[in-house]
């Protein structure tokens, strides 16, 4: 056997990795109507989704379990040659079956199949070959065909189970979607770890406090107020009427609008010119529904208050960053 050189080795891997994004890109030309066929069945499922499939494809199969699991439907995987000899008792009438063979005709697979129209279970098969008794026996097929594998020989399962893996992750970020499924749901799976680390934040953990606020009263100056938030470098202040409840925010922004709408602006109060009613959060909310306000109002600070409508921080967007909430 001959030794190979290392411009030879990679050449061998560029080559590896262009038949593998293509195989992906492919798939984008399989999916039309039995993939939102597919999605339909996924969302109405009033069990678990069943995942099998057998060797490498078992072994992207309990991937695509888990990542269903870990945002928001509940799945399983079932080992084909396992259930014949008891675990297919984990199926249910309400449960949902993906099945992945890419012949479409591994022998353990279709040892299941009878127990699986048994039950009646929809399933959704998939595979590379759309005229295989896997395809003709599911409800909707997913076509995850290659044109070749990566390896030398073509025949070892490579461009084919990262084809199935990505139809996996596909399927399962828009159930994500059409579930509405958000940053504190996948918080609830993701305790630990660096993935959910900056979403286990509450917004008293990361907002200012104390003499850091910038809070003054409505009857103040508008130019005064422009003082203090100049000196305070958040780009807003907290606005508290009489009785030292929230009354309304000034910003950089309602700044720059009062300076062109009003020639002079000496005698003005900050009443008269301050946003009312402002975006404001509480101290045991999430952090990251915090940045979620932010984002969707395109705002970078939030009054923090009480149950009685008093300020006690403000949280600003570069705090959570900072905090890895994102």
């Amino acid at each position: 056997m001959s030794v190979m050189n290392l411009s030879k080795i990679i050449e061998s891997a560029k080559e590896v990795f262009e038949i593998e994004a293509n195989s992906i890109l492919r798939l984008k030309d399989n999916i039309g109507e039995e993939f939102d066929r597919a999605i339909d069945i996924l969302y109405n499922c009033k069990g678990r989704v069943i995942v099998t499939g057998m060797g490498k494809s078992g072994l992207i199969g309990k991937k695509i379990a888990a990542t269903m699991s870990s945002t928001g439907t509940p799945a399983y995987f079932l080992h084909p040659a396992e259930s014949t000899h008891g675990d297919s008792g984990v199926i249910t009438r309400n449960d949902v079956i993906i099945a992945i063979s890419n012949s479409g005709e591994t022998q353990e697979l279709m040892n299941l199949l009878p127990l699986i129209k048994r039950f009646g279970c929809e399933m959704i098969g998939m595979t590379g070959n759309l005229n295989s008794t896997l395809a003709k026996t599911s409800e909707v097929v997913l076509d995850i065909s290659v044109e070749k594998e990566a390896d030398t020989l073509g025949k070892a399962p490579t461009a084919s189970t990262t084809a199935t893996l990505a139809m996996g992750d596909a399927l399962a970020v828009c159930l994500m979607e059409k579930k509405g499924f958000t940053k504190e749901d996948f918080l609830m799976f993701h305790p630990s770890g660096k993935l959910g680390k900056g979403l286990t934040y509450k917004v008293k953990d990361l907002m200012i406090t104390g003499e850091k606020m910038p809070i003054v009263n409505e009857n103040e100056s508008f130019q005064d107020v422009i003082k203090t938030i100049s000196e305070y470098k958040l780009g807003m202040a907290m606005i508290v009427d009489t009785s030292g409840h929230l009354a309304g925010v000034l910003t950089d922004g309602d700044i720059r609008r009062t300076i062109i709408k009003h020639s002079n602006t000496t005698d003005l109060s900050v009443k008269d010119v301050m946003t009312v009613n402002p975006k404001r959060i509480t101290e045991d909310a999430y952090a990251a529904s915090a940045l979620n306000l932010m984002e969707k109002y395109s705002i970078t600070a939030l009054a923090v208050v009480d149950e009685n409508n008093t300020p006690t921080g403000v949280i600003h967007v570069h705090d959570l960053l900072r905090a890895g909430v994102a």
